[in-house]
């Protein structure tokens, strides 16, 4: 883990004077013993705050035992990712309770959607798979956000997509971001038109669907997030995913989008910090 403090010397020098954050990754995920160097080597690559999604409710509440050690620094969403199964509706209702204690230690509500990819391996392998119960659980996790104005952080690709947008727009949320999106043209256009934010991971320098959208994506909603501990190709082959890497994503955003990487840094940050209303404190 010593080279994560030497990233920093890799970024020019402009470009690294403007913080980074990270808007999306997984750190309990990491193993108990890479969480604290991991953390701790944050200042050093310029990295301001991250966004610490959960998966459930132990999840949450080990993201939120680091918030409380790295005050500032870990900013933690609450939820349940779709691409699990779905648990007795008794803890998913200990879920929403604890959530409803916490709600002013919480950024945003998340990692919350669809399950996708596990409904494509069932019906590849010809399984039947139920997916109204996934919906009325993002239901009532788009409510929980209407109540509480709360960003949603959001795992809803292709058609799915579509569905969340159906949702955000009964409930009145206007603060979603999409992460690791893909979909349609359409679907593109109603979320941009909407006000939703999406972000983009290292692959955006080597996966043509995301660099395609980000060139049509509107530059005043987009982050950039790793979902660390998500392991990613092409120059970042056998490494540990870090929060360091926003900075590549940032560079290559700059170069498919032809403007200057101080500057795509500088809107980088800004929307990130604008759309989790993060203070300095």
């Amino acid at each position: 883990m010593n080279d994560w403090n030497l990233r920093a010397a890799n970024n020019s020098k402009a470009a690294a004077t403007v913080p980074l954050i990270d808007a999306h990754i997984h750190v309990d995920s990491y193993a108990p013993e890479q969480q604290e160097p991991l953390l701790a080597s944050l200042a050093d690559n310029h990295v301001e705050a991250i966004i610490a999604v959960s998966m459930h409710l132990a999840s949450s509440q080990a993201n939120l035992r680091l918030a409380e050690r790295w005050p500032g620094l870990v900013r933690p969403a609450f939820g349940f990712h779709p691409e699990q199964a779905l648990p007795p509706q008794t803890e998913l209702d200990l879920l929403f309770d604890w959530m409803d204690e916490h709600v002013q230690q919480m950024v945003a509500v998340g990692e919350v959607g669809l399950p996708y990819y596990n409904r494509l391996e069932a019906t590849r392998s010809g399984d039947a798979f139920d997916l109204a119960p996934y919906i009325a659980l993002l239901e009532r996790f788009v409510q929980f956000a209407s109540k509480h104005n709360k960003p949603v952080v959001l795992h809803t690709v292709y058609e799915d997509a579509d569905i969340a947008c159906d949702l955000l727009e009964r409930y009145g949320v206007t603060q979603a971001h999409f992460h690791w999106f893909k979909g349609s043209a359409a679907t593109t256009e109603r979320m941009a038109r909407n006000g939703y934010y999406v972000s983009f991971t290292p692959d955006l320098l080597y996966e043509e669907e995301i660099r395609s959208l980000a060139r049509q994506y509107p530059s005043n909603q987009v982050m950039a997030e790793t979902d660390g501990p998500w392991p990613f190709e092409g120059p970042f082959t056998g490494q540990q995913t870090h929060p360091w890497m926003t900075a590549e994503v940032i560079r290559a955003y700059s170069k498919l989008t032809r403007q200057d990487e101080a500057a795509v840094r500088q809107l980088f940050y800004d929307n990130t910090k604008r759309f989790y209303s993060l203070s300095n404190s």
